[in-house]
């Protein structure tokens, strides 16, 4: 395995992307495409597979990236854990491959250790230095193993029927009651000005 690659990209040309998509420079990003890569080269080639991720930081992201799974699509879960791990398993069998990164070998790599741990105040970290050891690490601060997971747990639901919520007109799955939860007060997240006005369109 070339350590220096991450999928088809060199690391400089990863690096790059991850900025793009994530918004910036995230050493956790790094590291999480080490890991796919080692996921991925651990599969048989036609695998169907999903994806399960331990952490909702930096690694749905090296997932989404890297592979067909994505959060719309449905084939990449995110269970928020805590733990910076990643599971590929087979959408059939369940029979996959859990890559995490292992706190014992990182013992060899004192700054990705201070960086990961927060032993350091990120403001005492030298970055360039970091995202230089993670690429010098590639796969070895990882270990992996196999595990069979229960398909049956993360099988989509089929459809539901659609309801109107008569309070505020808009739809939503019928089996959540009689009124949407934001009506109903179970899962309002902003309030309303008392004077509504439509959004303008930008200028083409």
């Amino acid at each position: 395995m070339n350590l220096m690659n991450i999928g088809p990209l060199s690391f400089e040309e990863y690096e790059t992307r991850t900025v793009a998509f994530h918004g910036c420079m995230s050493p956790g990003l790094l590291i999480g495409g080490f890991m796919v890569e080692l996921a991925t080269r651990s599969l048989p080639a036609d695998a169907l597979y999903d994806v399960i991720s331990e952490s909702a930081k930096c690694l749905p992201d090296a997932v989404q990236l890297l592979t067909p799974c994505s959060i719309g699509n449905g084939w990449l879960k995110i269970l928020k854990i805590g733990r910076f791990a990643l599971t590929f398993y087979d959408k059939h069998s369940g029979e996959g491959i859990r890559v995490y990164l292992d706190t014992d070998k990182l013992q060899q790599w004192p700054e990705i250790r201070n960086w990961f741990l927060k032993l350091v105040p990120k403001h005492e970290q030298n970055t360039q230095l970091l995202m230089a050891k993670i690429k010098e690490a590639g796969c070895a601060i990882l270990s992996s193993r196999r595990v069979s997971i229960d398909v049956s747990r993360f099988q989509k639901k089929k459809g539901k029927p659609i309801s109107i919520c008569p309070k505020c007109n808009e739809a939503y799955p019928g089996e959540h009651g009689a009124i949407c939860r934001v009506c109903a007060g179970v899962l309002g997240y902003f309030s309303e000005s008392a004077t509504q006005q439509p959004a303008k369109m930008l200028a083409a």
